[in-house]
């Protein structure tokens, strides 16, 4: 989504480059790093269903990444790296691809509680559940690789990355 509007709406390429897209990918992973805190709470008796998609996808991650990019927003910020990326744009990036990730999960895969530990309301379509039970296993590693397979795809002819290889 981060490449579509820099390609549809970002005038000048160079003042968005494409390391915040992959950044943004990277960031879109966050929410799902309760797994890993399930495999350590596991040895305590918690079980997925208690860790997986409670505090890690709430909108109070993206919205704490939009409060710190608007923090750093005033201050005359450097350029980080050799890259040259803007720390706020940084912060609004994360918020971004951790944002997708919890309206994609909202959408296909089940329900997310987006106000945890607030309110236990959950939120969802579960669009999934609607294809035949065959498919359902297999439909959303075979989305993330034609993704993945498309973006690349679209990067070549757009940026010439087999240059960079």
């Amino acid at each position: 989504m981060l490449e579509l509007f820099r390609h549809y709406f970002v005038k000048k390429k160079e003042a968005f480059p494409i390391h915040y897209i992959i950044l943004g990918g990277i960031a879109a992973l966050i929410p799902d790093l309760d797994i890993l805190a399930y495999y350590i709470l596991s040895s305590f008796g918690f079980s997925l269903t208690e860790v997986h998609r409670t505090f890690s996808h709430t909108l109070f991650i993206p919205a704490l990444f939009v409060i710190l990019g608007f923090s750093v927003y005033g201050f005359k910020s450097k350029k980080l790296g050799v890259r040259h990326l803007k720390l706020r744009n940084i912060f609004f990036v994360i918020a971004f691809g951790i944002l997708t990730h919890l309206l994609l999960d909202a959408t296909l895969a089940g329900s997310i509680m987006p106000f945890y530990p607030v309110s236990e309301y959950a939120l969802g379509m579960n669009l999934i559940s609607y294809l035949p039970e065959i498919i359902q296993p297999s439909f959303l590693p075979s989305l993330d690789a034609l993704l993945l397979i498309i973006w690349l795809v679209s990067l070549e002819f757009r940026h010439n990355i087999s240059r960079l290889l």
